[in-house]
């Protein structure tokens, strides 16, 4: 009887500690409820909503309108690689002529830079990739120069009223060293896309002598892009790939 007792004893303690772990920690609960009103608000002031608006965020599921959300915020990723070949062909990064004996296939190919640039603004807007949305079959972008598709895609962005957080690129080439013209792409980059340089991050990396990147018979690029919600614009919507005005 002593024994079973004691057994009891334990399961009861046993119990006891599991509930006390399992109770709800009002201290924790009120710093996750801070957080996420912290969270509202710092979206909220982005997107140009009023703070005394934003303190009391209410999340409605299912949304009550079928329209698009208008995001504080929308990220893009963009990628191209273009093969690379002997011959007298200029090698052009970022609207910058680089000195090289190997260039792209063909000046149709343009700059990977740019190309890479313009996906990435295109994939944070939820639009067809530089492709389809530049179709050289179309006479007005057959043959463009690559600066023509990074200025297109700003004023897309523009017109649905977003503007350039930061963009973060990363270019892989064997050769030649980017590093003397890094200064100088990022500029451009920064007048191409209205925006000041320090929001411009430019990495330049070999491929370890790996594939057609590391025997330098090609050339690619990564490139990450946030857009931010622009006050002085009014909200928009998305629809069917085109923007309409919506009210503030």
């Amino acid at each position: 009887m002593a024994a079973v007792a004691n057994i009891s004893s334990v399961v009861k303690a046993t119990i006891s500690v599991r509930r006390s772990h399992t109770k709800p920690n009002a201290a924790l609960q009120a710093s996750q409820r801070s957080s996420a009103a912290q969270r509202s608000r710092c979206m909220a002031t982005a997107a140009g909503v009023p703070m005394s608006e934003a303190a009391s965020p209410t999340l409605e599921w299912p949304p009550a309108s079928n329209d698009p959300p208008v995001l504080p915020f929308r990220v893009g990723l963009g990628f191209d690689l273009h093969r690379l070949e002997e011959g007298d062909y200029k090698l052009i990064i970022g609207g910058v002529e680089i000195p090289h004996s190997r260039g792209c296939v063909a000046h149709s190919d343009g700059d990977v830079l740019l190309h890479t640039v313009t996906d990435a603004i295109l994939g944070a807007l939820c639009m067809p990739d530089i492709g389809q949305q530049f179709p050289d079959t179309d006479p007005k972008w057959k043959g463009a120069a690559s600066d023509v598709f990074v200025r297109e895609s700003v004023r897309l962005m523009e017109d649905r009223g977003y503007q350039l957080g930061n963009l973060d690129a990363t270019i892989i080439a064997q050769k030649p060293k980017l590093s003397p013209f890094k200064e100088q792409i990022r500029n451009n980059l920064a007048n191409l896309l209205g925006a000041h340089p320090s929001v411009i991050n430019l990495k330049a990396k070999t491929h370890e002598g790996v594939d057609s990147l590391g025997e330098n018979r090609s050339i690619a690029c990564h490139a990450v892009v946030m857009l931010m919600r622009d006050p002085a614009r009014p909200n928009t919507v998305f629809a069917n790939g085109h923007s309409t005005a919506a009210s503030a």
